[in-house]
């Protein structure tokens, strides 16, 4: 479907590099919606608050996700949040494990939320095909450690050093200004020699920005699909949602699929999502709608 024949308030963004090989999949961003499950093993998860910490109920969770549908399952041992230092080998001994168990039992693709370099190598040996570096490339050893392999590294926009706390932010144009850090940031993650092909952008809903400043962000997410590189949505349950909704954690579902949903009607392609079976079933919804996708059983009327 090109976009002139679109339904009206959909956007395709012209990706300079629809059809990605991540790990063991091939996605083809033109036509599809990657669903992004979530596995945190930390004590003190944004919102699990340490449900998966054990390792083999993280390890269980992580093939559930692949099991319920997910394509790719992220992975992370360290909360974005301000908090206490942990060190390296500790964040490792806690994703590692997991990256390995997952990689023997599903080819969905595996990705490791972490912005330390010793971290992300060794994910990569263990079998994650994706860096999701929630700083910014923060350590620019990071961009050098996925370069010198096959992973695709996410770049998302957050402005406050990582475990840090951040000024109240302010921003004059929050989408120009946003565009302009990531377009930075890729053009450095180009310098450290990691192939265009193998970057995703994240504008960072909620991080660092203030629920008003990440509605006006996601009503206008169609700036920064303009990159031109696929754009990851991490939306799921999180303060914007509730603030917009006045409601709880446990109670954000709803508002979390319809915000996962306009953000792929403004050109995001991948979604980060607690809910994986339900996000899946609305991810492929909206594919069937735009007929990228057949419907899986068509018997109504005929």
């Amino acid at each position: 479907m090109s976009d002139s024949t679109l339904p009206a308030g959909f956007v395709l963004p012209a990706l300079r590099s629809p059809v990605r090989r991540i790990g063991r999949r091939t996605f083809d961003f033109d036509r599809q919606i990657a669903v992004m499950a979530i596995v945190n093993r930390t004590p003190d998860s944004f919102f699990d608050q340490g449900a998966t910490f054990a390792l083999d109920r993280a390890v269980e969770a992580a093939v559930a996700a692949a099991g319920d549908g997910a394509d790719w399952v992220d992975i992370g041992g360290v909360p974005f949040a301000p908090g206490p230092e942990l060190p390296a080998a500790e964040e490792a001994a806690r994703v590692v494990p997991v990256v390995a168990a997952l990689a023997q039992q599903s080819d969905v693709v595996i990705s490791v939320d972490t912005f330390r370099p010793e971290v992300a190598e060794r994910a990569i040996a263990a079998g994650a095909s994706v860096i999701n570096d929630t700083t910014g490339i923060h350590d620019p050893r990071v961009a050098d450690v996925v370069a010198a392999s096959e992973a695709t590294l996410v770049i998302t926009h957050s402005l406050a050093a990582p475990r840090q706390p951040s000024p109240r932010p302010h921003y004059d144009d929050i989408a120009l200004e946003v565009a302009d850090f990531l377009r930075d940031r890729v053009d450095f993650a180009l310098s450290r020699g990691v192939p265009e092909e193998r970057l995703i952008v994240d504008p960072g809903h909620d991080l660092n920005k203030n629920t008003v400043q990440t509605l006006e962000l996601t009503r206008r997410l169609a700036e920064i699909a303009s990159l031109g590189l696929p754009t990851l949505a991490a939306v799921s349950n999180k303060d914007f949602i509730g603030e917009s909704l006045e409601r709880d954690k446990p109670d954000r579902l709803a508002g979390s699929l319809a915000a996962a949903t306009v953000s792929v009607m403004l050109g995001a392609r991948i979604v980060r999502m607690h809910a994986v079976r339900e996000s899946v079933d609305a991810m492929r919804m909206v594919e069937a709608i735009l007929g990228w996708r057949a419907p899986a059983d068509p018997r109504h009327n005929l």
